[in-house]
């Protein structure tokens, strides 16, 4: 094979890296990103490529990403990690869902396309499309879903108040203090007289002390 017409692959180790780090928004990938991939190439495959040809590639793969995700939401598919393809329970579910889908002509090759590094494609496409939960089983999809519940809910930095300085704490007790007042003389129910401990229960409470002479406790219980 001459050099010119060698071989290459999308680095998607370059391009899961990026997607983590959030070079990956809605409108597209960052421009460094491209760069980085093209330099990969270069690198590993000593092949000259421009940001066009990893544009070409990224369409093909997303092509290929809508189809399978579209195929693993359905019952009866999964994902075949050890031969990169599609799992299907048995040749009359794949029958039935080519007979639902007859629009895709290109569907039928799916059933035994081998696909390498699915785990990639659908960790950079999923945020692309708007069925992207496809891609996972239905337990994982439901676990998901039960972890979203037990997350704590963010609030907006506008609904949360400001902290009181102190004097409006202050200022806040106070009030809060003339409304309970308020009430309590509004009432007819007598108000209830504050405890007032009896001279056997200080005694007792004294006893309790430990290395407490009894001049010092009778000193005590005298003030």
């Amino acid at each position: 094979m001459s050099h010119g017409m060698m071989r290459w692959t999308l680095p998607f180790e370059v391009l899961v890296h990026h997607h983590n780090m959030g070079d990956h928004p809605q409108n597209g990938w960052k421009a460094h990103v491209y760069s980085a991939a093209i330099k990969n190439v270069k690198e590993k495959c000593n092949k000259d490529i421009a940001k066009n040809n990893i544009l070409g590639r990224l369409r093909t793969f997303d092509n290929q990403f809508e189809i399978i995700n579209k195929i693993l939401s359905q019952s009866g598919f999964g994902w075949d990690w050890v031969n990169n393809k599609l799992s299907i329970d048995s040749d009359d579910v794949w029958t039935k869902y080519l007979e639902a889908n007859k629009k895709e002509k290109a569907l039928a090759s799916y059933k035994t396309k081998v696909v390498k590094h699915w785990e990639a494609i659908a960790t950079i496409y999923s945020k692309d499309h708007a069925d992207g939960e496809g891609a996972k089983t239905g337990a994982e999809t439901a676990a998901e879903i039960a972890a979203d519940l037990e997350e704590t809910i963010e609030v907006s930095p506008e609904t949360v108040p400001k902290r009181q300085q102190t004097g409006d704490a202050i200022m806040c007790m106070i009030g809060e203090m003339r409304t309970t007042f308020k009430d309590a003389l509004k009432t007819t129910d007598p108000l209830p007289l504050p405890k007032v401990t009896t001279p056997s229960e200080i005694l007792a409470a004294l006893e309790l002390i430990p290395e407490l002479v009894e001049v010092d406790m009778l000193r005590s219980y005298g003030q």
